[in-house]
């Protein structure tokens, strides 16, 4: 089977995302995608982490629901333990031999990518896709591409995805703000939100 590979701290998972993985999904004709809520992200600072690993497993199970394109995989899901992309990878070509695997992947991501723990073995063992936008001048990604391709032995991709106006740290201000991010969420992810009342602005009760 050919696999997508979605992880992040997904705090919260947004529409962004699910339209990323539908275009994997399509162009890459993939069979699944595996969503890895990462429960203690190497590039992650500790005030980005106001929701604890369950909440977080919990909106991304909330957003998969009736879509059997998509699965939750906890393999990362352990705030305990430190998880790399190479040793996931690795981990999972061991496991399961009889699947192929490509790992989705943002376009700021792909010229980070040296910088993160040993790509020399991430590379040539899945197929990576870097999303850019559809409407943007792919040009400097393609040499990028080559680049690493050429280093590291690997086999990245360029996913044509459209623009989508919502990152999760846009929306974590907004709903502190107290303004409405329902347009990029999925309802049943912002029925979780506000039922567990998460991202809202915290007031200082000593002074």
């Amino acid at each position: 089977m050919k696999i997508g590979i979605m992880g992040g701290t997904f705090n919260p998972i947004h529409n962004g995302h699910l339209i990323l993985a539908d275009c994997a999904y399509r162009e890459f004709k993939l069979d699944k995608i595996w969503f890895l809520p990462n429960g203690n992200p190497p590039h992650k600072e500790n005030d980005e982490m106001e929701t604890n690993i369950k909440q977080r497993v919990d909106m991304v199970k909330a957003a998969l629901t009736g879509d059997e394109r998509y699965e939750l995989c906890l393999y990362e899901a352990d705030e305990n333990h430190i998880y790399y992309s190479y040793a996931t990878m690795e981990n999972f070509r061991k496991k399961f031999p009889q699947h192929q695997f490509y790992f989705i992947i943002g376009a700021d991501s792909l010229f980070d990518m040296e910088d993160w723990k040993y790509p020399e073995r991430l590379l040539p063992i899945c197929t990576i896709l870097a999303a850019c936008r559809d409407d943007i001048d792919t040009k400097s990604m393609r040499q990028q591409m080559d680049y690493l391709n050429q280093k590291y032995h690997g086999d990245i991709r360029l996913l044509k995805a459209p623009v989508v106006p919502a990152a999760s740290s846009e929306i974590r201000r907004e709903l502190k703000s107290g303004e409405n991010a329902a347009d990029m969420v999925p309802a049943a992810v912002m029925n979780y939100i506000q039922t567990h009342h998460l991202y809202e602005k915290r007031i200082n009760t000593h002074g």
